[in-house]
């Protein structure tokens, strides 16, 4: 392998910098998705019935508690109860908006190196070309040992260069449709809980009318939070 990384230029150090970076990038991601869905889901199904139950105090608590970006949503959308469904709704999506590229963080950079790797490779292919072509003006075609390294530099720095880019461009689509899958699981739980609260605030207000008609004293239970 080293012998390679000689014969091959310098151009083979910049290439197999962006393998190095495009394998840290890619178990990176791949732990921290793995944790975010870990934590998650029973995370979720606890929030929905701390709602179910009218508890809307403890939920919003369980919220502050998880560092998970599902949880920063529904912690705005918790927040808001009491308001209108409009008004609950837009908190969650602009929170949303800041959640989800953290999600994505570092994919871009596994993209551009599954473009670079190949354009390096490219570039010492031409490198190599113009040294044989050098060798063959000054020598002629005569001395094919000499031919050999100009040609030698061209074919593994391609060779290299595709072997980075072909895993890279597998690993960001694989990559990013975990990322996409977590966000409709995200979509779904939010929705899910954009209901919840909307029918927790319908009850909300029915007892305190059944309460005013009958004239009793209303009571709160929970009282809404900005």
């Amino acid at each position: 392998m080293f012998e390679f990384m000689i014969k091959g230029g310098f151009l083979m150090y910049p290439i197999l910098i962006c393998s190095l970076l495009a394998i840290s990038i890619f178990f990176e991601r791949m732990f921290y998705l793995k944790s975010i869905k870990t934590k998650s889901n029973k995370f979720v199904f606890r929030v929905k019935n701390f709602v179910k139950k009218g508890s809307i105090e403890l939920a919003i608590s369980s919220c502050r508690k998880n560092p998970t970006p599902i949880a920063k949503i529904m912690l705005t959308g918790l927040m808001k109860f009491g308001r209108r469904r409009e008004e609950i709704k837009e908190a969650i999506e602009d929170r949303a908006s800041q959640e989800i590229p953290l999600l994505e963080g570092n994919l871009s950079t596994l993209s551009t190196i599954s473009n670079i790797a190949p354009l390096l490779g490219l570039l010492g292919t031409v490198f190599g070309m113009i040294q044989s072509f050098n060798v063959i003006t000054l020598m002629g075609v005569g001395n094919p040992e000499a031919l050999a390294g100009g040609i030698s530099v061209a074919l593994l720095t391609t060779a290299f260069g595709l072997s980075v880019a072909i895993p890279t461009i597998v690993a960001y689509n694989y990559l990013s449709h975990r990322v996409e899958k977590l966000i409709r699981e995200m979509e779904i739980s939010c929705i899910d809980l954009l209901d919840l609260l909307t029918s927790q605030e319908i009850n909300h207000n029915e007892v305190v009318q059944n309460n005013i008609n009958q004239g009793g004293e209303v009571e709160y239970e929970v009282s809404s939070s900005e």
